[in-house]
């Protein structure tokens, strides 16, 4: 596991950091060829540059979130984004995390993705990669 992101699972609460740990190991041995890194201030693994999956603490508990997760069509990613192509989930216990979806959603994550590392440079405008 990346230092940064252990450092950032080590500040957590010790439920959360279970959440945490649980989420950086599965999803570090799923996306091997995935960089990861502290991206404003929560960690986040990119492929090919683009941001695909992250967590982060929020008042509903830890939030895993697909940046292309919208098109996955999986029911318990339910929490869409408003303005991209994101989608989320909350835990607040690692017993909530079912491995076998993470691991589908991951492996979608490979298979549909949308262009937020040109987001910028489109003006605003996401185009589909996958």
């Amino acid at each position: 596991m990346n230092k940064e992101i252990k450092s950032y699972n080590n500040q957590q609460t010790e439920t959360d950091k279970e959440i945490c740990d649980l989420l950086a190991t599965t999803i570090g041995s799923e996306l091997t060829e995935a960089e990861s890194k502290i991206w404003h201030a929560h960690p986040v693994w990119f492929l090919d540059n683009n941001p695909t999956v992250g967590y982060s603490k929020q008042k509903n508990g830890i939030r895993l979130m697909f940046w292309s997760g919208a098109d996955f069509n999986e029911e318990n990613l339910n929490i869409k984004g408003q303005k991209f192509k994101d989608a989320s989930t909350f835990y607040n216990n690692k017993i909530e995390i079912k491995t076998n979806d993470l691991i589908r959603w991951l492996k979608k994550s490979r298979e549909i993705q949308w262009d937020y590392k040109n987001l910028v440079k489109r003006k605003g405008k996401l185009e589909r990669l996958k």
